[in-house]
């Protein structure tokens, strides 16, 4: 970089990491440019509570001790008054204190008592948060500029603030395109690239948990109409398609990123906040960056495709070891897209354990996977800067590691073709109900307030109601008779027509000795307690229960209320689960 970049002219060999200097009456880590005896470039002006002292007093405020990956690194980096022989100036002598570190004599100031390993912790914590705070800094706006000018971003028409009071979701797209530097080598050359590798991330609106929903690229689905953004400016709407690959909701036919993004929103009911899209480089890069992800293989992994070669056991994987994981499917399960899924879910629970614990314990570090993160990523305009990626991202880190959850839509083998999958909606109509709702998955335990009838249930031939149309839409009533019957197999389901009066809320009215018939359906409809009505007295055999659908109701096997706990069938792993392995 320049001289305006570094400090100094013509020194090309100095890590910006080396240039924080730890202050200890500040807690805080401040950018130092003078490896030539430049003075530090931090404002000139500037103190804090408890840094001040008296004119004339003699010591400096600056600890010059050689950071973690200063020692590393050995003499090359040091400062020029920390080698042997050397000594500091004094730099708190009235007046200028520019003119006083340039004039005053050479001093060797009295070591301080050792902090303690507690008072390290919190010190180097806070000069971690000054690092990423570089906005703050005069002398390392140029990191800034830096790390503003590696972000791509794509206008999707919908401008989002970085932060939100609500809940967020952020749309995380892996495209396996193999244009662009580093990414010939894995499939068509210079393809445009799919939605490979699609997560829908939803952060609760307090905060207190999130659930990543991984959708398989392979799902029949509808692609709404797309407008675009042109690069003379213009728009052009690409128009949707019915009953086509997940993936291809994403750079063909010129579709961009919000292509995805409305795509997604069509079929989960979630409004979108924001969308990260990396390529093949990100995997890479990060890998590299965070030293390695560790990942456990349960049996020996030979994939002569993604070329993994993995022993049983735990490994560490980094760069192309690490592509070759998260592309493998030939080598473990069924050799689907829905094993690879695994294989990615456990990746990047592992990944973001790593980055929780020790990514972020040097500034050295911290700068590494800044740069690799803001080069392999395109997002929205909405946090299309490194200023409000830091806002989103001090948001987000909010949510405990073990709170979230990994995810994967359900999906059913298609039968009229079987390379691709349907949506299971019995399963992904809760599924998505429960994250709109801000319910974290359980993790195999039942949730706490669990809605349900009594747990003794009848078979589905034994089902017998009288469906009515009380306030939901028009045909409802037939609607949910035809799912009773061919989704269910409840053939003695009947459509009474429509209600003598409108209700707010569904309603099941059953007899006692109907129990067992209520609880089949409640379970099925996903009734909350509050719309089971049981009379007082038992009925005949041939009597049917009368289902009363309410202004709550939606569509059939879309819940009345959200579940509570994780519905049967749905895949999920939470991310701090450290004994998921691959097999």
């Amino acid at each position: 970089m320049d001289a305006q970049g570094r400090g100094r002219a013509g020194d090309n060999n100095v890590d910006p990491a080396d240039q924080w200097v730890f202050d200890p009456n500040t807690g805080n880590y401040e950018l130092r440019l003078d490896h030539a005896g430049q003075a530090p470039a931090r404002p000139a002006d500037r103190k804090t509570a408890g840094s001040r002292r008296a004119a004339g007093k003699s010591g400096g405020d600056t600890d010059t001790r050689p950071l973690p990956t200063q020692r590393a690194r050995g003499d090359e980096s040091a400062d020029a008054d920390e080698r042997p022989g050397g000594g500091r100036a004094s730099r708190r002598a009235a007046g200028s204190r520019a003119a006083a570190a340039a004039a005053a004599p050479a001093s060797r100031r009295k070591r301080k008592p050792k902090k303690s390993g507690k008072q390290k912790v919190l010190y180097w914590t806070a000069g971690v948060v000054g690092f990423v705070l570089v906005a703050g800094c005069g002398g390392a706006f140029y990191l800034y500029q830096q790390l503003n000018g590696n972000i791509s971003k794509v206008d999707v028409g919908v401008e989002n603030d970085a932060v939100s009071d609500g809940p967020v979701n952020v749309l995380i797209i892996g495209t396996d395109a193999r244009s662009g530097k580093g990414n010939s080598g894995y499939g068509d050359a210079g393809s445009v690239g799919h939605a490979d590798t699609t997560i829908l991330m939803h952060i609760s609106k307090d905060r207190s948990n999130a659930t990543a929903l991984s959708i398989p690229r392979d799902m029949i689905t509808d692609i709404p109409n797309c407008p675009t953004k042109q690069k003379d400016g213009s728009t052009k709407n690409i128009p949707g398609e019915r009953g086509v690959r997940f993936n291809t909701s994403l750079g063909q036919e010129g579709r961009d990123p919000g292509c995805t993004w409305r795509t997604v929103e069509k079929l989960t009911g979630l409004k979108i906040n924001h969308f990260m899209m990396a390529d093949f480089n990100a995997v890479k890069s990060l890998s590299t960056a965070v030293d390695g992800v560790e990942v456990c293989a349960g049996k020996d992994l030979n994939d002569p495709k993604s070329h993994l070669k993995l022993k049983a056991g735990r490994h560490i994987v980094k760069g192309e070891q690490a592509l070759a994981f998260v592309r493998t499917r030939h080598a473990i399960g069924f050799g689907s897209d829905l094993d690879r899924i695994k294989m990615q879910q456990q990746f990047l629970s592992s990944l973001i354990r790593k980055l929780k614990s020790s990514a972020f314990s040097s500034p050295g570090k911290l700068y590494d996977v800044s740069q690799a993160a803001t080069k392999a990523l395109t997002v929205d305009t909405g946090i299309g800067s490194a200023n409000k990626l830091l806002d989103f991202g001090t948001d987000l880190k909010k949510v405990d590691i073990d709170k979230v959850t990994f995810a994967t839509v359900p999906v059913l083998d298609n039968p009229d073709d079987p390379a691709t999958v349907i949506l299971n909606k019995t399963a992904a109509d809760p599924l998505f109900a429960m994250v709109r709702a801000d319910h974290a998955l359980a993790k195999g335990k039942k949730g706490k307030g669990k809605k349900s009838a009594p747990a003794k249930k009848a078979p589905p031939e034994q089902v017998r109601v009288d469906v009515t149309n009380g306030g939901g839409p028009i045909g409802s009533a037939q609607e949910t008779v035809d799912w009773l019957q061919n989704t269910k197999a409840a053939k003695l389901s009947t459509n009474a027509g429509n209600a003598p009066a409108k209700l707010a809320a569904t309603r099941l009215e059953y007899a006692p000795n109907q129990a067992d018939q209520a609880a089949t359906l409640a379970d099925w409809m996903g009734l909350p307690k509050s719309a089971l009505k049981k009379s007082s007295q038992n009925t005949g055999d041939r009597v049917p229960m009368k289902l009363t659908l309410g202004k709550d109701f939606k569509a059939p096997g879309s819940p009345i209320e959200a579940p509570t706990e994780t519905p049967d069938g749905v895949q999920n792993v939470n991310a701090d689960d450290k004994n998921v392995c691959a097999k």
